[in-house]
């Protein structure tokens, strides 16, 4: 496949850089740092301007907070300058990245998404009767710089934007040489591009009767245990020696019993929530219930946080849970 070239000086064209000021801000409009850039946007805008084509790039000002939903994890939030020069790198180079994709590969793209990878995932359990799980060990901690750029370079021509991803992916570590940080746009993107060789190698080499992968998150379908076994062997090589990574264990088991993947339990006909899941479910929802009667949030606000609770919910066979929670609502 042809390198991507000339993309810098799109990144730095003002338009690009308004569009990714925009996209920066969503959902944070009256944070201060926001305000304060938008307070002197055309300066700011010349600056990044500056910055990208000179390759001076100001990178690595992260803040750091634990999340605990589904369990722990530490976020490494830039500071809104780096948000809005991720989103004008990203804006030119996402279709370069898109382009490498597998079509059964469902994170950070559009048109994909969760719901997407469940719908696929559900069709090939429905006519396969084994599933092979398998997902990275410290995925994102695990990344191996070296590795990541050899893989930019071989889908960008040009030295100067390779440069900068080569300053922002050094601008963390969660060990020697290895890491990106959750949080960072670009993080997104190199992640799910890190495992795109893998995909081609399982499709074209392996050739399963179905495959899905979210992320990190993949799922091999076929109607011969023995070949799941084999494909197994070839799939932890090419971790090891080609990603230097590894997978955890595995779980190869008949699709009858249930497919848990990303928050669901999917079998042949159906698809029910994972007990994790009903559990933050419950407690988010008891959460809002609390906030709303005590009044420390309005009806709107409750509102907006339900409705992606019930969304959630509606992928799967949980109309009942979803009764008994809303009419111990009403009784209260």
């Amino acid at each position: 496949m042809k390198k991507a070239n000339n993309l810098l000086e799109k990144a730095a064209d003002l338009y690009n850089m308004q569009l990714a000021f925009w996209k920066a801000k969503r959902g944070k409009s009256y944070g201060p740092n926001v305000l304060a850039y938008q307070a002197q946007l055309d300066m700011q805008l010349l600056l990044l301007r500056e910055q990208i084509l000179s390759g001076a790039v100001e990178v690595g000002r992260y803040r750091f907070f634990k999340i605990y939903d589904p369990k722990e994890r530490q976020i490494c939030a830039p500071a809104f300058a780096e948000q809005v020069l991720h989103h004008a790198l990203m804006n030119v180079c996402h279709e370069r990245f898109e382009r490498a994709h597998i079509f059964d590969s469902y994170a950070s793209r559009k048109g994909k998404g969760v719901h997407a990878a469940l719908k696929r995932a559900s069709g090939f359990a429905r006519n396969r009767k084994w599933f092979l799980k398998l997902d990275v060990k410290k995925f994102f901690e695990s990344i191996h710089h070296d590795v990541l750029k050899k893989q930019l370079w071989r889908l960008f021509k040009e030295e100067d934007l390779l440069a900068i991803f080569d300053k922002i992916i050094n601008s963390y570590e969660a060990q020697p040489n290895r890491g990106l940080p959750i949080g960072n746009l670009t993080s997104q993107y190199f992640a799910n591009h890190y495992l795109t060789g893998l995909d081609h190698f399982i499709q074209e080499h392996i050739c399963p009767a179905g495959y899905v992968r979210y992320m990190d998150d993949m799922v091999l379908w076929s109607n011969e245990k023995h070949f799941l076994q084999r494909a197994l062997e070839q799939i932890q090589l090419f971790v090891h020696d080609e990603l230097l990574c590894e997978l955890k264990p595995p779980s190869l088991i008949r699709s009858k019993c249930g497919l848990p993947f990303l928050g669901y339990l999917l079998f042949p006909h159906h698809t029910r929530l994972t007990q994790r899941s009903k559990r933050r479910f419950i407690k988010k929802w008891t959460v809002l219930e609390e906030k709303y009667h005590s009044g420390e949030w309005s009806e709107a606000v409750c509102q907006r946080r339900a409705l992606p609770l019930i969304a959630f919910t509606t992928h799967a066979q949980s109309l009942d849970l979803r009764k008994k929670l809303l009419f111990q609502g009403l009784i209260k």
